[in-house]
């Protein structure tokens, strides 16, 4: 068995990690942490893993806790992550990271929209954890860099096009929509109850800092650099993310030409559905499970593309993928422990 721990365990990002690892024949969870919550049952802060999990959180402490386990989830905030991460890897522990602090290759595009990094010679070492893109790399890397939710899905949704250029790469436009869980579970008055419901409004426009990331990737699939419009939605909903992608086709591809390189693409990937002709993703066909949905036309009058993607932001766009990224460091099957299908209705 695998000896697994948490760290950030207190999180929706954390207690999604435990439902997935749960379910997984190959690991043992033997430490999880929490600064805010050490000392108390891992059940008594989340009643849905009672009888299941009834670990005691733990202070932080690096060193101890990775005399507990061989491999480690950092499950914690930017900057959080890079305080600990080092010693991880010094003591010879394999990590993936669900904070954006490994995600940038570039230390001064981290500063530029986060803050100056702590260990930027960890930056270039770190491998972004999209599988159906990076899995050679993911299988050797001592440290994956868990793609956040909203690239996760754009870069799902795009990959295809700017790999082949059958788009013009300064044309993209990626509008966005995630469910509330995306903002942590920390008491922010913008996610409080009356604030969300019946609303639907649009946040980090021109400044969202998953823009970064998503440029990052997009310019390696495009083999030059590409920027984008992105502009992030909140929708009054517990989990899920649907971005609709639109860009300039540069021939006269049809419908069918595209979906057929989509297919082709994607052809053997585990958790990459695309879609048929005439049907789009819905967020409530993917939640909890690990699938992204692709669906695409072909707008003649315009001669665009729409693209569109969902996925659950709690598992495909973090926990689940980080755990996908797992299997694939450790020669695990790729879907140990994600094979579950979306929770309907």
């Amino acid at each position: 068995m695998l000896k697994v721990a948490i760290v950030g365990a207190s999180g929706y990002t954390g207690v999604e990690l435990l439902r997935l690892l749960h379910c997984h024949p190959e690991v043992a969870v033997t430490c999880i942490t929490s600064e805010q919550s050490a000392g108390k049952r891992i059940s008594d802060i989340f009643p849905s893993v009672r009888d299941r999990y009834d670990h005691l959180l733990e202070n932080l402490e690096p060193v101890r806790v990775a005399d507990k386990a061989d491999f480690i989830f950092t499950a914690l905030p930017h900057k959080a992550a890079m305080e600990v991460v080092p010693t991880f890897l010094r003591l010879g522990k394999r990590v993936v990271d669900l904070s954006a602090d490994y995600r940038l290759h570039d230390a001064k595009e981290y500063a530029a929209w986060y803050e100056p990094h702590m260990n930027p010679e960890l930056l270039k070492k770190a491998v972004y954890g999209i599988p159906e893109l990076r899995r050679e790399k993911v299988v050797k890397a001592g440290l994956v860099a868990n793609p956040g939710c909203y690239p996760t899905s754009v870069i799902l949704g795009l990959a295809p096009l700017l790999k082949q250029g059958v788009v013009d790469s300064a044309s993209v436009i990626a509008d966005s929509k995630s469910g509330v869980s995306g903002a942590g579970r920390g008491a922010k008055v913008e996610s409080l109850y009356c604030e969300v419901n019946e609303g639907f409004k649009a946040y980090g426009i021109a400044t969202h800092r998953h823009t970064p990331e998503i440029e990052q990737e997009l310019s390696l699939l495009a083999g030059e650099r590409v920027t984008i419009s992105f502009t992030p939605h909140l929708v009054p909903m517990d989990r899920g993310i649907l971005s609709t992608l639109y860009a300039k086709l540069t021939g006269g591809h049809t419908t069918a030409d595209l979906l057929n390189l989509f297919r082709e693409f994607y052809h053997g990937e585990p958790f990459v559905r695309v879609l048929p002709e005439g049907s789009f993703p819905s967020t409530a066909h993917v939640k909890g499970s690990n699938f992204c949905d692709i669906g695409l036309a072909v707008d003649g009058r315009t001669g665009r593309v729409v693209v569109v993607s969902a996925i659950d932001n709690l598992v495909k766009g973090a926990s689940g993928q980080a755990v996908q990224n797992m299997n694939i460091m450790c020669g695990f099957p790729e879907t140990m422990g994600l094979e579950a299908l979306a929770l309907f209705p």
